[in-house]
């Protein structure tokens, strides 16, 4: 079992930065992958960044390479995502998910199964 609670979200101009956390807590091991998610209004939920705890491998969706960045603290068990040069396009619910996966490649796809309760942000032009 993984608990997941988010915090950090907030309103901001474009061109604006928020750092979203995830603390974490319950079974976190090697096998753990650990995601961050968004779900924009009226649209379906899509996966922004994953990092897998076996070996750091990080992955995120080309709309926000370079722009957002993972990280993870692991003596504080903590998520975030540091998120730069924010555009309106970037408004959504973001999530914290966690799933198990004995490979770094099982973090792909947008099935998890622990979630957190989510965190707003709004990027307003």
């Amino acid at each position: 079992q993984v608990q997941l609670v988010e915090s950090g979200g907030g309103s901001v101009q474009a061109g604006g930065s928020l750092r979203l956390s995830c603390a974490a807590s319950g079974y976190i091991n090697s096998w753990t992958c650990l995601g961050w998610f968004r779900q924009p209004p009226g649209k379906e939920r899509e996966k922004v960044a994953t990092f897998y705890n076996g070996d750091g491998t990080i992955s995120y969706t080309d709309s926000v390479q370079g722009r957002f960045t993972i990280s993870h603290d692991n003596a504080k068990t903590t998520l975030y995502l540091q998120m730069n040069s924010l555009k309106p396009e970037d408004t959504a619910m973001y999530y914290c998910a966690a799933k198990y996966a004995r490979f770094n490649h099982g973090c792909s796809g947008i099935v998890y199964d622990y979630w957190g309760q989510g965190t707003q942000v709004t990027v307003s032009s």
